[in-house]
């Protein structure tokens, strides 16, 4: 199950159904899911933020001729939004999963409380599960050939282990210290999940679409004072630079740390899967703030 795959936009070997997947993290859950009983193709490449990417002409027309397509949605990819709406209402299979796994508000407090629902459910392997039963409904649909739901139950069963060990390396950091400074929202289902808070942003909202101001920054360094943060967390699919800009104006030293997010990483990168994904993060996090 662990498996690595060579990740490109191009479409993987395989009979079957074809299905296409907006991003890294959800095409590495299907491909878990199908082996070789179903052509997969991701649309984002690895590295690129999901928020940002723009289909081409020749995903369009991949989306348009898939037997199933999966997309995170939830707003998570914006500029696909419009595309995805076109394909279904021309009779595409399009499955959303954020928005079936119980998905949770952003922030409780700050400017951009209340804002919509976070789509980065991924952070919690417990809903990924669910979503991979989903995916197991949704290819059931156009090919009754395979037990799709067997194999999502297994793979759901390696998330329950990886969500323990996560659950480990997280539980290492004192309670005082689970603060989580981000990039930009997007790890709010971890601090749900494995009780901690997320209590500030350098880019303010869900998405890495806004720019701060110098009062929003202004604001964050305040906080990171405050609060006695060690650790701005940032991403592999987004410079760093006000990241680090934030760092150097507090009163103490203060790491900028990079996770990965919105994409599974490279080869030898340590998040090559999600469930890679899921554990490097999670060292990463309890390192930097312990």
């Amino acid at each position: 199950m662990l498996a690595s795959c060579s990740w490109a936009t191009d479409p993987s070997e395989g009979h079957g159904p074809s299905v296409v997947v907006t991003t890294t993290i959800w095409g590495d859950v299907v491909r878990e899911i199908v082996g070789d009983d179903a052509a997969v193709t991701v649309l984002i490449p690895i590295g690129s933020d999901p928020h940002e990417y723009s289909a081409s002409s020749s995903g369009v027309a991949s989306i348009q001729g898939a037997d199933l397509v999966v997309a995170n949605g939830l707003g998570l990819e914006d500029r696909l939004v419009d595309v995805l709406v076109a394909a279904q209402r021309d009779g595409a299979n399009v499955l959303t999963i954020a928005d079936k796994v119980d998905p949770i508000p952003f922030g409780t407090s700050g400017e951009y409380a209340g804002t919509g629902l976070d789509p980065h459910v991924w952070f919690d392997p417990t809903r990924v599960a669910a979503g991979a039963l989903l995916i197991a409904d949704a290819l059931a649909s156009v090919d009754t050939s395979v037990d799709w739901h067997a194999r999502a139950e297994e793979y759901g069963a390696e998330l329950l282990r990886v969500d323990a060990e996560v659950a480990a390396e997280l539980m290492k950091v004192p309670a005082g210290s689970k603060k989580l400074v981000t990039n930009h929202d997007s790890l709010g289902y971890l601090a749900e999940r494995y009780g901690y808070e997320v209590i500030g942003t350098v880019i303010p909202g869900g998405a890495t679409l806004a720019s701060p101001s110098s009062a929003d920054l202004a604001a964050l360094v305040s906080i990171i004072e405050d609060e006695g943060v060690q650790a701005i967390f940032g991403e592999s699919t987004e410079p760093v630079l006000l990241a680090e800009a934030v760092a150097d104006e507090v009163g103490h030293e203060v790491a900028v740390v990079e996770l990965f997010t919105g994409s599974l990483g490279r080869e030898n990168s340590g998040a090559e899967t999600l469930l890679e994904l899921l554990l490097t993060d999670a060292k990463r996090i309890a390192s930097a703030l312990s």
